[in-house]
């Protein structure tokens, strides 16, 4: 499945709101230089992570006939799109270093 320019203008989105609420620190208390990115990828990994759980858990619930389909078919679908937003990042980051390593010195 490949993603297009809408799901790729959503997931940035979705990432800068993630920055900015992350970069709002208290009065007082400073961040680390570059640790901003690597934070935002945690979240969205752990967030990734958390839909897919989610998701699991309530198709299980469906299959011993507890669950609502709705709430499977929508725990899915987010599932769904927080993984295709890691693969989007990690590709760019992939192909981010790849350009770089070409880069001449």
């Amino acid at each position: 499945m490949t993603i297009g320019a809408l799901d790729a203008t959503a997931a940035y989105g979705r990432s800068l709101k993630t920055l900015s609420s992350q970069t709002s620190a208290p009065a007082g208390e400073e961040k680390a230089a570059g640790g901003s990115f690597g934070s935002m990828i945690e979240t969205m990994v752990s967030d990734a992570a958390g839909s897919l759980r989610t998701a699991e858990a309530e198709s299980a619930k469906q299959v011993a006939g507890k669950g609502d389909m709705i709430d499977v078919v929508t725990a899915i679908g987010a599932a769904e799109t927080a993984l295709d937003t890691v693969v989007a990042v990690r590709d760019r980051v992939v192909s981010a270093y790849s350009e770089i390593m070409r880069m001449q010195i």
